[in-house]
């Protein structure tokens, strides 16, 4: 139990470490520690603790009850209204990104997974009363995550829209993945705020096959975007480029939790293996207790091995909550499904693979205390979930067949601690990390996004050779498919969210492969088997591969079809 003479004596060289200028060691020295102090029965803060609360921009962590009247005044001063019954008290590091957006600055930030990033969102949302904001989300999770603490917060005042088939009201919040924006571009007179939440994976050094579709989004959603604003964790540098032209750049190292690491690795003996190392140190973590905690191992193969180590030496949880899901699942998935056995043990995974429905009960259960206590997972809980843990296993130091780079570690590690409930998060590394380094985010400006721009309007700045490329695109489509049939799809959202380079392909297949249908009355007529070469090329062309599959289908129905 910490006692009072030595929480002066930790406030004697907090105060020490500010008066030297280094205010990020003081706010961690200051996480810490209100760590130690709830962790006794006494969970007040004296007037000093919440005194060097304010000094490091701690603000959400003062105690008002025991605080002097100056840092309640200062508390006062940072409440904002969120959208909620009670109005919130932002830290200084939000208070300043919020500012910059009420002056009706277009701001890029970088900032810990811990930062609070939702605040800002909705704070805004709260007091300036926008008519139309765009939410830009990676994944359709998170797209999820997202609606329900908008609903929850603003659906008495404005539509919330998550599909393409919605009309618009008065005032509306839409949020989806870029692939979905397209829908609503011409749909949208104006728009008040573009949100772009993970704006790294623009860069395809993060998601090669999805960026081109988000920087396509950002530019043409940009033209009618009054103000912008992005969000990143982990970002050093943005190099120059036109996408992120006129905005802010803010670097927030704003950590509202701490984080201690372990290296396990280095303690493992020169005449054990490495699998029966990691084997028996995860034993021992959960032996020792770990408290809630996300093990990340990388691949499928890594879930199985863990899940197998857990399960063998985990008792059944004394859960009526976690018996029911068992139950749940057995009914619904069959009693040979893994997982039913895996959460009465307090185990659950994430991956990709997954139905969304079950990712995001696990997730809820992870949160509770009487849930889950162990969450399992590859890459998936980086993308797009909102999740924090008192510790973080890294079992695996790769992502599938690849080393992890440290820009993904950082991710991962991110997600110990959390405000108010894990001040100190723990990681235990069972292998090696990627080796520290500064990432410079870099948005090229590829002829797939090029292409697609509006010559007459592109919308951000285009150099000559840039126009050239437009144009001649557009000549060479109006030559395959005839000036009319053109500019009537070019608009269609669906074909606004392709890439040129496979539109082209395509329309360079109807009309010279003799395979192809050159018109819609075989499929009106529901004569399918006339399109089953297209739409298997479509798919090669896609990179599905599953030409052999879609033809067995539409023999299938061909034959349903003619009654035999």
């Amino acid at each position: 139990m910490m006692q009072t003479n030595d929480i002066y004596n930790t406030c004697l060289d907090i105060s020490n470490v500010l008066n030297a200028g280094d205010i990020s060691n003081a706010r961690s020295k200051v996480i810490t520690l209100l760590h130690e102090i709830n962790g006794t029965n006494n969970n007040s803060y004296m007037e000093l603790v919440n005194h060097l609360i304010r000094e490091v921009g701690l603000l959400p962590y003062i105690d008002t009850y025991t605080a002097s009247w100056e840092d309640r005044f200062v508390c006062e001063v940072f409440k904002v209204n969120i959208g909620e019954r009670k109005p919130c008290v932002l830290h200084t590091a939000q208070s300043q990104v919020l500012k910059k957006l009420l002056e009706g600055k277009s701001v890029a930030v970088s900032a810990p997974t811990s930062f609070g990033k939702s605040f800002v969102i909705d704070a805004f949302i709260a007091i300036k009363q926008p008519i139309n904001v765009v939410i830009l989300v990676p994944t359709v999770a998170l797209a999820d995550e997202t609606r329900r603490r908008i609903c929850r917060k603003f659906s008495h005042q404005y539509k919330i829209i998550t599909t393409t088939d919605v009309e618009l009201a008065e005032k509306n919040i839409l949020v989806f993945p870029q692939e979905r924006a397209f829908a609503y571009i011409d749909k949208l007179p104006s728009i008040d705020i573009l949100i772009v939440d993970e704006f790294y994976k623009a860069s395809t050094n993060f998601d090669l096959e999805r960026s081109s579709t988000l920087l396509s989004s950002m530019v043409e959603l940009g033209k009618k975007a009054k103000q912008r604003y992005y969000l990143a964790p982990n970002i050093h540098e943005i190099e120059e480029n036109v996408f992120t032209e006129g905005m802010t750049f803010l670097r927030m190292d704003f950590k509202t939790v701490v984080t201690h690491a372990w290296r396990l690795y280095k303690s493992r003996p020169k005449n054990e293996d490495k699998q029966s190392f990691k084997t028996r140190k995860l034993i021992e973590l959960i032996n020792t207790g770990i408290g809630k905690a996300l093990i990340y191992t990388g691949t499928y193969k890594g879930i199985e091995e863990v899940t197998t180590i857990l399960n063998r030496n985990l008792y059944n949880k004394d859960s009526e909550l976690l018996a029911n899901f068992s139950d749940w699942l057995e009914c619904n998935y069959g009693e040979k499904y893994i997982l039913k056995d895996l959460v009465k043990h307090g185990i659950g995974i994430h991956n990709g693979q997954l139905h969304r429905s079950l990712s995001q009960i696990q997730i809820k259960l992870f949160e509770e205390q009487n849930g889950l206590d162990y969450l399992v997972s590859t890459s998936s809980i980086i993308e797009g979930v909102n999740t924090q843990a008192e510790s973080v296993v890294l079992w695996s130091n790769k992502n599938g067949a690849h080393k992890i780079d440290y820009f993904t570690f950082r991710n991962i590690i991110g997600r110990a601690g959390r405000m108010f409930r894990y001040f100190v998060g723990r990681v235990y590394m069972l292998e090696e990390p990627p080796s520290q380094e500064n990432t410079k985010l870099r948005l090229e400006f590829p002829d797939d996004v090029v292409k697609k721009l509006d010559g007459n309007d592109p919308g951000i700045k285009l150099n000559n050779e840039q126009y050239v490329k437009i144009q001649r695109y557009q000549d060479e489509m109006i030559e395959l498919l005839g000036t009319d049939i053109w500019h009537r799809i070019e608009r269609i959202p669906q074909i606004r969210s392709c890439k040129p380079s496979m539109l082209k392909i395509i329309a360079e297949k109807l009309k010279t492969d003799s395979n192809w249908p050159t018109n819609c009355d075989a499929l009106q007529n529901n004569n399918t088997w006339e399109w089953r070469d297209a739409l298997g090329d479509i798919i090669e062309i896609l990179e599905y591969h599953r030409k052999g599959h879609l033809r067995y289908y539409i023999m299938h129905v061909h034959v349903v079809m003619d009654g035999k």
